[in-house]
């Protein structure tokens, strides 16, 4: 029998690193549940923006956290005022005020490479009622075009508003999900429709990697790089 495990714990701290990043004695559970409920608003209250991925990291005053978005225009805000908001926001909701707040934001280099990103249209067209076929064979073949060695999305629900809910299967390329070093994003997402709700999968398959995934630290790597005048090494 087959052991199904997520794709990305089953490489994290091996090819994935961490995405919430500190230390706590006594204060786990909190910091877990803050960074927990920090994404989910982020996620939700950004949705035009398609957030691929939130970084959060702590030292004894600050927290600063790290937004790697498709559209950062759109958290950004005109004059920087959405950026404002959020870290308001943030250091209310989340923090208590205990801690000051940093935002970085980032601009994902490749969205139709993110698994995230794929998601979030996919869920966006379902719930527009476009039929779900088209919409799987557009985002596979847009994803492929974008250089990505493979690609497997998997809907269940009542696709196209059926009476019978079933479970639908299409990919191309190859997405092998044993291997270490195999770079595969994943993400699993619900839209929610009219006839209810239809689970969506996604796994992208970016070829071998026999380094450390780290888009935190490439970011960093290519701002220093920027301010010394180098070229990217990378």
């Amino acid at each position: 029998m087959g052991h199904k495990v997520h794709p990305k714990i089953h490489r994290m701290n091996i090819l994935f690193p961490w995405a919430s990043r500190w230390v706590s004695k006594g204060n786990y559970a909190k910091y877990v549940e803050q960074d927990t409920k920090l994404r989910a608003y982020v996620m939700d209250k950004f949705k035009d923006a398609h957030v691929d991925s939130i970084f959060v990291e702590r030292n004894a005053k600050n927290t600063t956290v790290t937004i790697f978005a498709a559209k950062p225009g759109i958290i950004i805000g005109r004059g920087g005022q959405g950026l404002e908001d959020l870290k308001k926001a943030i250091e209310r909701k989340f923090l208590n005020m205990a801690q000051k707040v940093k935002l970085n934001i980032q601009e994902l280099r490749a969205p139709s490479l993110s698994a995230e990103v794929v998601a979030q249209s996919i869920c966006k067209d379902l719930e527009n009622r476009i039929p779900f076929r088209r919409v799987m064979k557009q985002n596979i073949e847009r994803t492929m075009k974008a250089g990505a060695q493979g690609i497997k999305i998997v809907m269940a629900g009542r696709l196209n508003g059926v009476e019978i809910a079933r479970r639908e299967k299409l990919s191309s390329g190859k997405v092998p999900l044993i291997t270490f070093r195999s770079n595969v994003d994943y993400i699993q997402r619900v839209a929610r429709t009219i006839y209810g709700a239809i689970g969506v999968k996604v796994w992208i398959y970016l070829g071998e990697s026999f380094v450390r995934v780290d888009k935190l630290s490439e970011a960093r790597e290519t701002t220093q790089n920027k301010k010394e005048g180098t070229p990217n090494a990378r």
